[in-house]
């Protein structure tokens, strides 16, 4: 049977590379996003692949949304899912990180963590379960029963929401984001850890990567520091190859590096 894959966020960038790498190992992928009808590579993707990419509408801001398209998920892939990421994420709704405290507002923090925070969360909610089901087609199994596993979650978090690194400030809604997703993936990882059968969760900081999302941004960053989203995404999915048991709760560079919370 083929791996079962859902990707959460996967209209362009990260997510949208994902699609076309998890597509290209034969894996039936359920690509969400909140706007299909303006997700022209996306859907052009849907159509090369029929049968074997499917369209979500989603919207991760809001639960009765994630709740609904359980039904679907559950429909295409016999109620069992491998692997499940999370891409969707946002800077700020402005555009532009806060620089200091006087652009703070309840408005940007709340929108911020509605979708970088909260929505990975329900997420792991309503599809959780199914990872509970799954075939354990991603990672390395180990050798006792115990340390098997029969899913992997995936939080696309970012190297700012390290509380050990922050030297710069700045940035509230997304840093603050950021490291409250990593306490969500060490406490999925608790939960989803507990029986007989595993999940691994993990946080990933892709790099600076070339997308709509960092872009305003690029101007400081050495070239051979901006990643193109293939080589990040091909990086994140050697790591993924390689993930056991012992790897769930923890933040991870796109590379396999261990990053400190």
């Amino acid at each position: 049977m083929n791996p079962t894959v859902l990707i959460q966020g996967a209209s362009r960038g990260i997510g949208l590379q994902f699609c076309k790498n998890f597509l290209a190992r034969n894996a039936v992928v359920i690509a969400t996003c909140r706007k299909p009808q303006e997700a022209t590579e996306l859907d052009a993707l849907s159509k090369q692949h029929s049968g074997q990419l499917h369209l979500l509408q989603l919207d991760v801001t809001n639960e009765k949304h994630i709740e609904d398209s359980t039904e679907f998920v559950e429909q295409t892939t016999g109620g069992k899912l491998d692997l499940l990421i999370n891409s969707a994420g946002m800077l700020h709704p402005s555009g532009r990180g806060e620089t200091s405290l006087k652009d703070v507002n309840i408005q940007g923090l709340s929108t911020t963590f509605a979708t970088n925070t909260f929505g990975p969360l329900l997420m792991a909610k309503y599809f959780g379960n199914m990872l509970k089901k799954g075939s354990g087609a991603f990672g390395k199994q180990g050798l006792e029963k115990g340390q098997q596993h029969t899913g992997v979650l995936v939080n696309m978090s970012a190297r700012v929401g390290s509380i050990t690194e922050n030297a710069l400030g700045g940035w509230y809604s997304y840093r603050l984001s950021k490291a409250a997703l990593n306490m969500t993936t060490k406490n999925l990882s608790i939960e989803l850890g507990r029986g007989k059968s595993k999940v691994i969760c993990i946080s990933f900081h892709p790099g600076t990567v070339d997308t709509d999302l960092s872009r305003p941004y690029h101007r400081g960053v050495p070239k051979d520091k901006l990643f193109s989203v293939q080589y990040s995404v091909d990086s994140m999915m050697n790591t993924i190859d390689g993930l056991t048991v012992q790897n769930s709760g923890k933040f991870y560079c796109w590379d396999g590096r261990e990053l400190p919370f």
